[in-house]
């Protein structure tokens, strides 16, 4: 079994343990149609339209 030579530096091991952190989702973008926030690569569910053409009818669009 391997053993370490040296003992691992408090840096060494808070910045490998640095990437372990949770990050922010970032990918909420604002809809063309109507301007409302959206999830990315998903309808709007504001208003229905993806990619400048309506796939889904919402209850109140009429």
């Amino acid at each position: 079994m391997a053993v370490p030579k040296r003992k691992t530096s408090k840096s060494k091991s808070s910045s490998r343990k640095a990437q372990n952190t949770k990050k922010p989702i970032s990918r909420a973008s604002s809809c063309s149609q109507c301007g409302a926030p959206q999830l990315s690569h998903r309808a709007c569910p504001s208003c229905g339209y993806y990619n400048g053409r309506q796939v889904l009818t919402v209850a109140g669009d009429e």
